[in-house]
């Protein structure tokens, strides 16, 4: 069963603040993260959505204050409320593993929809593996396989990875190794670490011909930045 994934600390403010902010990520990028939580905590008091959502993930790794998820959960809570789609997602992870709050997977799905449906594709990831493992919600391989999809579509490499396991297995998809082989290319040169072992066992059930024409869909999937993967 592969695990949820938290999405990064992200630098970006409203122009309301965007001063202070950029001391923030200034601070914080130096290693400066007291200070950063300090000024991070000025923008999230006034409401600001992406202060909101770095402040929380600074209480959730606990940098920069005392590691405290009850916190980091209260204020992913207001800036996904906001429509921040990766306090959205942070907030889902949280629910999803009882992280400063009681473990709610109906709650952890909610807001990972949430996410998903903005565009997220950290969320989109998490959407499909909630429906590959049946966390919150019946267990679905062809929705999985659609959340895989439109993830792997931006470029995510873990969901490039899983969207050609999908396609080797027939989960969801029919079983195509030619897609799978392209989708694990992609991983690959997106910086996934285990993707390169997985062309090689995937590869097993190929035609040289086969890997060839995998690799130039690959190639042609990547020119049209996702657009032309068939």
């Amino acid at each position: 069963m592969k695990k949820l994934v938290a999405a990064f600390f992200l630098i970006s403010a409203t122009a309301v603040w965007a001063g202070d902010f950029e001391d923030g990520a200034a601070a914080y990028n130096k290693g400066d993260f007291t200070t950063a939580a300090t000024l991070f905590k000025k923008g999230a008091e006034q409401g600001d959505s992406a202060a909101q959502y770095n402040l929380a993930f600074m209480y959730d790794n606990g940098k920069g204050v005392l590691q405290d998820y009850a916190e980091a959960v209260r204020w992913y809570k207001l800036a996904a409320a906001q429509g921040y789609s990766e306090a959205q997602n942070n907030l889902a992870f949280m629910y999803g593993y009882g992280k400063g709050v009681l473990q709610d997977h109906a709650e952890a799905l909610r807001w990972n929809k949430l996410a998903a449906e903005q565009g997220n594709s950290v969320a989109q990831y998490n959407l499909a593996l909630r429906y590959y493992n049946g966390e919150g919600v019946l267990q679905d391989d062809a929705q999985a396989n659609r959340w895989y999809k439109l993830s792997a579509e931006q470029g995510y490499s873990p969901a490039q990875h899983q969207l050609a396991w999908m396609y080797v297995h027939g989960e969801g998809v029919l079983q195509d190794y030619l897609q799978a082989h392209m989708w694990v290319n992609l991983a690959a040169v997106s910086g996934d670490k285990d993707a390169q072992k997985a062309i090689d066992v995937i590869a097993q059930g190929m035609t040289l011909q086969q890997i060839a024409k995998a690799q130039e869909m690959a190639k042609k999937c990547q020119a049209s930045q996702f657009k032309d993967c068939e």
